[in-house]
């Protein structure tokens, strides 16, 4: 299981980052894995099809697969490489904005009650329903050091820039996706999270919180070490100006279709730069790797012909819309 999975993945180019390289070993039994996606909208735009599509990868290869839905650290927003801080959301726009993103993400993953390794969806919101600011800071915060946490790369882009800095609000981000991970590791037994590389730095929070944990609760209670806790980045999918992956002239391309349409979806992949669009087949597309080494082929041999772009544009329509909207 693990090999292939692993392979497949690197083949890719999907494997940007990964805490330990043992993960490798430790996928060879099946495993519990997260992504989280905070309610800033009521719907997912095409940058969320990587880490949707990988937990998906992750699904078929008999591992289970779990969303979590930031009912609180949407609340808080993520500052990682943001230029400014954003709008705080009323509960009331979470509520729909998680509705939203539920129904998007159950056309990805199997959610089949009673399958061995159906997908779970998890509001974090219920991580901290009744937990006093004070035990938070008792329990979880102690474990983190302001030294660590201002050497993030996603803080250290906010505090130099002296004009907007970074709220006390967002500087706690990483604390609360520290212990989402870890009450899933306790409670799911959840092992590995993956994200976009923007995210190695909250990922990483929440490995060593769990390590830290671990050690501590070990140490009182003389056990042995038991598992550990992994992270793993996808490389964050860019065009070839280098601006944000799904954001057009127009506006940002949706997973839904009431807000982007089938043919819009489609006429952005099929405008795919002739520099991207191999990438992107690989990063998004379920065809054997040596399909797509045969359409970059193709590419190559006779770009105005473009299957590589047709072929990217169909299947992700199909994929994301259905075959009656092709």
């Amino acid at each position: 299981m693990s090999s292939t999975l692993f392979k497949d993945l690197n083949d890719r180019g999907i494997v940007y980052q990964v805490t330990d390289a043992s993960i490798e070993k430790h996928l060879d039994q099946p495993r519990t894995l997260y992504c989280g996606f905070d309610p800033t909208s009521d719907s997912l735009h095409v940058g969320s099809l990587f880490p949707l599509l990988t937990l998906r990868r992750f699904q078929q290869a008999g591992h289970t697969p779990i969303v979590v839905l930031g009912g609180a650290t949407g609340m808080i927003g993520d500052p990682s490489f943001k230029a400014q801080e954003r709008s705080l959301l009323t509960l009331e726009q979470i509520a729909i904005n998680l509705k939203g993103i539920q129904e998007v993400a159950s056309r990805f993953l199997d959610f089949t009650p009673g399958k061995k390794n159906a997908a779970i969806i998890i509001n974090n919101f219920d991580f901290y329903e009744g937990m006093s600011v004070l035990t938070f800071l008792r329990e979880i915060g102690k474990h983190f050091t302001v030294n660590l946490m201002m050497g993030k790369d996603s803080v250290k882009s906010r505090m130099e820039d002296r004009d907007q800095g970074i709220s006390y609000t967002e500087f706690s981000y990483m604390l609360l996706q520290g212990y989402d991970y870890y009450c899933l590791f306790k409670k799911n037994q959840c092992s590995i999270q993956i994200g976009a590389s923007d995210q190695w730095g909250n990922i990483t929070a929440g490995t060593e919180l769990i390590r830290r944990k671990e050690a501590h609760e070990r140490e009182t209670k003389n056990e042995s070490p038991g598992h550990s806790a992994y992270g793993l980045t996808h490389p964050l999918i860019t065009k070839s100006d280098g601006g944000k992956f799904g954001k057009t002239e127009s506006g940002t391309v949706w997973l839904s279709a009431n807000k982007t349409s089938p043919y819009q979806f489609y006429q952005f992949f099929i405008s795919s730069s002739d520099d991207r669009v191999i990438q992107w087949l690989n990063y998004l597309t379920f065809l054997p790797v040596e399909e797509i080494k045969r359409l970059e082929e193709s590419l190559k041999n006779d770009p105005g012909k473009k299957e590589a772009q047709l072929t990217l544009a169909r299947e992700l329509t199909r994929l994301v819309h259905g075959e009656e909207a092709l």
